[in-house]
């Protein structure tokens, strides 16, 4: 294990990367004299409870649900593979049959919250504010930057560079969610799994975790259509959304692009997640009901996802910073992006 570490420590140290000074250099440019944000049609909470199962069907992205049974492929070619093909054939018909009883006799209960609010950037900060006299921050959002080094022309992507400064005087727009699909299924898994029928309780699970997925896609899509509105006119096939050809992202606490799980506890606040949805935090951050996903929206027409990786001692420390956290705390959140031996 000490060869591992050092050979581990080794390759971390070949690793060049930026100064957290150089990143920030580098950030994505827009010119925000020539870009207008896109005002959304609905400032505010939306809460919907009880959602229609069969329209969240609809957005269901199938090849995820086939890795989390190991059956490596992509949908719905992976029906015809040669290697897997059978099997997941067999499983797709039992999925499909299960589907039908969860719309049918509301095995699920889907709850979500959605939020448009007004937001500006502050260095690599969002502040979301609670109206458009943008005078009361309801919740700062704290992004990460990627440090490694980039070749000529590709930026240092952070989430923050896809609003408009503060001090440019553009008024700009954040989106944020909190879905469940997993409320009252505990029930059901434990009758399955009382009858030592562990293959249904499986499937059943792994059936409420891509509909929480889908929820997440269909309130995507109808923010980009109805709520928020900049793409009222979109109209893409299932392939094409499953491929995320629109425009804007939906980037998660605990992802790559934001891979710091706190901000989830203000960005509940924000929504009133609890109260709205029935979703809890634990103290680790996981969200429970477990088929379960929160984020933000981000509208920019060069919006995209991207991993910040390994940062360096700089940028955590301007994150505890920001954070009002010491260094330890912060090491300890960021553990898995520490591009050095931290001291924790």
């Amino acid at each position: 294990y000490i060869r591992i570490r050092e050979s581990h420590k080794g390759k971390r140290a070949q690793s060049k990367r930026a100064t957290l000074a150089q990143a920030r250099a580098n950030a994505l440019v827009t010119d925000w004299n020539t870009y207008t944000p896109p005002v959304p049609n609905q400032l505010g909470l939306q809460v919907f409870k009880d959602y229609p199962l069969a329209e969240i069907a609809r957005y269901i992205d199938w090849t995820p649900f086939f890795q989390t049974w190991e059956l490596h492929g992509r949908y719905p070619k992976i029906l015809q593979d040669e290697v897997v093909g059978e099997e997941a054939r067999k499983l797709f018909a039992d999925a499909k049959a299960m589907l039908k009883h969860i719309i049918d006799e509301n095995w699920l209960h889907a709850n979500g919250v959605i939020g448009l609010f007004p937001a500006n950037r502050v260095g690599d900060d969002i502040q979301i504010y609670t109206d458009e006299s943008r005078t009361q921050v309801a919740m700062t959002y704290h992004a990460l930057r990627q440090q490694m080094e980039k070749p000529p022309g590709r930026p240092n992507m952070c989430l923050a560079d896809f609003i408009a400064p503060k001090d440019s005087g553009v008024k700009d727009y954040v989106g944020a969610f909190a879905v469940t699909s997993g409320l009252d299924m505990d029930e059901r898994v434990a009758a399955y799994e009382k009858n030592l029928d562990d293959y249904n309780a499986i499937l059943f699970k792994s059936l409420a975790d891509r509909f929480a997925e889908a929820f997440a896609e269909c309130m995507h899509a109808r923010v980009r259509r109805e709520f928020w509105g900049y793409a009222s006119d979109e109209t893409f096939s299932d392939e094409e959304l499953v491929d995320e050809k629109y425009r804007g992202i939906r980037p998660a606490p605990g992802y790559p692009a934001c891979p710091e799980h706190s901000e989830k506890a203000p960005l509940f606040e924000l929504l009133h997640a609890p109260e709205n949805t029935g979703m809890q935090l634990t103290e680790s951050y996981a969200m429970l009901p477990a088929s379960s996903v929160s984020g933000f929206y981000f509208s920019h027409f060069e919006s995209s996802y991207f991993a910040v990786a390994k940062i360096d001692r700089d940028q955590l420390e301007d994150y505890a910073q920001r954070k009002d956290w010491d260094i330890a705390t912060a090491e300890r959140w960021l553990a898995p992006n520490l591009g050095y031996d931290g001291e924790t």
